[in-house]
């Protein structure tokens, strides 16, 4: 991490029913004084606009691999890189049982998990996803894949979820989500 006070945050937007909060988690750490670019994969667009968190980011939102452009000086580096270059944090939020099982396996065939691939910042994943998916057997090895090779996991959180069922799987509340983020850039550690 750099010695600088405001930290360099790519947010990853993957496709939740819980996307609409992105806006809410890049609009705080904004106001907090963080530099924030969005990756999204394709299906977040279905929940969320990249307009939407590019007004908020003030920056340029990465949303396709084969379209990218770098961020803002329009140089020779792809987006993906430059992004992976750039971040202090990687925080994925919200990430889907599909997003989770991507990064297990080292693809990187979307603007996220190809951030991910790429960058060498600590990656702080926050799950939203049906109860079921979430406690399947495959999502929780993905999970302790990921935990082994140093990612942090904050949620996901008990109640109701949006397809109708209670249970675990919702995302963690924004301010948790920050918080955490926070203490990473802070202490460049994550928790056990």
């Amino acid at each position: 991490m750099n010695n600088k006070t405001s930290s360099t945050i790519v947010l990853g937007v993957a496709g939740s029913i819980a996307a609409y909060k992105a806006a809410e988690l890049v609009s705080q750490l904004r106001q907090r004084g963080h530099t924030i670019f969005v990756a999204m994969t394709s299906c977040a667009h279905n929940f969320i606009t990249p307009m939407t968190l590019q007004t908020l980011s003030r920056h340029p939102v990465l949303q396709n691999l084969s379209q990218e452009e770098a961020q803002e000086n329009q140089g020779w580096h792809p987006g993906h890189i430059e992004l992976a270059d750039r971040a202090d944090l990687l925080l994925i939020a919200p990430a889907t049982a599909s997003i989770i099982a991507r990064l297990a396996h080292g693809f990187a065939d979307d603007a996220v998990s190809a951030v991910a691939l790429a960058t060498r910042a600590p990656l702080l994943i926050a799950p939203a996803m049906n109860g079921k998916m979430w406690e399947h057997p495959a999502t929780q090895k993905n999970v302790l894949t990921l935990r082994e090779r140093g990612a942090g996991f904050i949620g996901p959180s008990a109640g109701l979820l949006a397809c109708g069922y209670e249970g675990i799987g919702r995302l963690i509340d924004i301010s948790a989500i920050m918080t955490q983020a926070e203490a990473l850039l802070k202490n460049n550690s994550l928790p056990q």
